[in-house]
């Protein structure tokens, strides 16, 4: 019998709470901060920066803003800037340097409605190209941005006239290995998976799990595209294997259920792509790990290559509070470090042990 210790625990290092909705929390990457978005209950919204130290988290830093910030990414900036992009409930794309984060240093109007969801690679070292940013939003469209062009974004992906406008709830780059590679995937609220090829500017693969997709992740964002995690209302999340596409069946996938509940988000560590952490709507996280099979692909009935679906082991899970676990962000530079809010107004610092001998 292996002792329980053995296994990967989570820890609750820091709990702060909050006097605003927070949606979204980001590390600061090379540094012990993080950063909070959200909104005041005005109606107006906040970027909150704290730095971890001496076993608490200090407020260095509050900036309050017109319209309520609902997502936020540093992918597309460089390690000396370290800007964030946010979206906001304005349909506001707008990039902050957190120094003087008073004005931004681009805007631009990117939806007609909220922005749900934002991703972006080409920054931080991470995926060659240019550096873009992608956002999804309710009003159905999916756009690519690059920061060094104004007002038009480089792609849009929207409805061909008479198709309904479905919510677009999260958006994620990935296959970002070489200069001239790259995709995005977006999760929608009727439980459409699409994913885009930005090199051809084509819809390359496509399938529906049934359940409002509300957040999907590649394993990396700069290599081959490798593994997609894609959680949805119901507590079921789906696992895809992306290296084999069959032309009919797509690419093959393991789903699990984690609990009744909605699984918010979907985090894979840094530093192992085959762990990850999910973030439910009962104020629970999961650590996953994923199992390859023998065999990846194989020969299908027709002669083409199918895919072979892995499976999924639970390492740990823990429950912080009662209210949904919203957002969560892995560190990435301590190895089990991540920060996680939920809609108890809290925010959390965690430690996971043991992550090198999973």
């Amino acid at each position: 019998m292996s002792s329980p210790l053995a296994k990967p625990q989570i820890i609750a290092h820091v709990q702060k709470s909050l006097n605003y909705t927070v949606f979204d929390t980001k590390w600061i990457p090379c540094s012990a901060k993080f950063v909070c978005m959200g909104n005041f209950p005005r109606g107006t919204g906040v970027m909150q920066i704290y730095e971890v130290e001496h076993g608490d988290a200090q407020l260095i830093k509050e900036v309050e803003k017109p319209k309520p910030i609902k997502c936020g990414t540093f992918g597309a900036t460089s390690l000396q800037q370290r800007h964030i992009a946010t979206g906001d409930f304005e349909g506001n794309l707008n990039i902050w340097n957190l120094e003087m984060p008073e004005v931004p240093v681009y805007t631009v109007k990117a939806h007609k409605e909220i922005v749900n969801s934002i991703d972006a690679v080409g920054g931080l070292g991470i995926g060659d190209g240019a550096p873009e940013i992608v956002t999804g939003s309710r009003d159905g469209t999916v756009k690519v941005w690059d920061p060094r062009q104004n007002d038009s974004p480089v792609a849009n992906m929207e409805p061909i006239e008479g198709e309904t406008k479905r919510d677009c709830w999260t958006v994620a780059f990935g296959h970002a290995f070489n200069d001239q590679d790259r995709c995005v995937c977006a999760g929608y609220d009727n439980g459409d998976i699409k994913l885009f090829d930005l090199r051809n500017m084509s819809l390359r693969w496509e399938t529906n799990i049934k359940n409002g997709v509300c957040c999907v992740e590649f394993d990396r964002k700069d290599i081959s595209m490798n593994k997609l995690v894609a959680t949805s209302l119901e507590g079921k999340f789906h696992v895809f294997d992306m290296r084999t596409q069959h032309p009919t069946k797509g690419f093959a996938s393991v789903s699990e259920k984690a609990n009744k509940s909605t699984i918010w988000q979907v985090r894979h560590l840094p530093q192992n792509r085959d762990i990850f952490m999910t973030a439910g709507g009962a104020g629970n996280l999961h650590l996953w790990k994923y199992e390859y099979p023998a065999q990846r692909s194989k020969k299908g009935s027709d002669d083409m290559d199918v895919g072979v679906a892995g499976s999924v082991n639970l390492l740990q899970n823990a429950t912080l509070s009662t209210q949904p676990i919203a957002s969560l962000d892995w560190s990435p530079d301590k190895q089990g470090l991540c920060v996680c809010s939920g809609f108890d107004q809290s925010v959390r610092v965690l430690i996971v042990t043991k992550l090198n001998v999973v």
